[in-house]
């Protein structure tokens, strides 16, 4: 029997300039610096996220780990600012906010603890199934939610072992669009495209 080869390492997570920037974890006053503060934390926490292949961040765990704390400077987000990223990001840009890359996750039960990271959003997951779909001929097809995150022909897809729960949000939006059925129960679905 042959030894499996190991795991490639993972390469480290290249943070941006501005996280060796003190200010950058402080809140600033000026409307104009705390909107580009804002749009630049949005991006890191999306960045780490795809990274880390992270779909859902608990602020509570995160807050101590390089994310939201920079050892070297030793300085680091509390948990209050931290929520206050994490609201900004759920909004729409309409709204002034950071164009729904986040979404809290039952915040009356959480407190605000837990929320969605959207690297991509649901609908950016939607056409990527789709257009994997329409590509490899899968139209009329039905598959399980299983065979579509961990099956072979998926291995080399970006959404090969994502979430289940965030498979499941991006084939709703298949679903709404008239591309998709979902039938079964929860852990046993099977998806028809069409």
């Amino acid at each position: 029997m042959a030894t499996p080869e190991p795991a490639p390492a993972s390469t480290p997570f290249t943070f941006p300039s501005t996280y060796n920037f003190p200010p950058f974890f402080t809140p600033q006053p000026n409307s104009n610096t705390r909107q580009a503060q804002l749009e630049k934390w949005s991006s890191l926490i999306q960045s780490w996220c795809k990274h880390h292949r992270q779909y859902k961040l608990s602020l509570v765990e995160a807050i101590d780990t390089p994310l939201f704390h920079n050892a070297t400077l030793r300085k680091r987000l509390d948990l209050r600012e931290a929520r206050a990223v994490i609201d900004w990001m759920a909004k729409s840009e309409a709204e002034g906010g950071g164009g729904r890359r986040a979404e809290w996750i039952d915040a009356a039960s959480t407190g605000n603890q837990v929320a969605w990271i959207w690297w991509r959003r649901p609908e950016e997951w939607a056409d990527i199934v789709g257009d994997w779909v329409d590509g490899t001929g899968q139209r009329g097809a039905v598959l399980t939610v299983y065979e579509l995150l961990e099956g072979d022909a998926t291995v080399s897809q970006e959404f090969h072992g994502m979430d289940a729960e965030a498979m499941r949000k991006a084939l709703n939006v298949l679903v709404k669009r008239g591309k998709a059925q979902v039938f079964g129960e929860e852990g046993q679905e099977g998806v028809k495209f069409f």
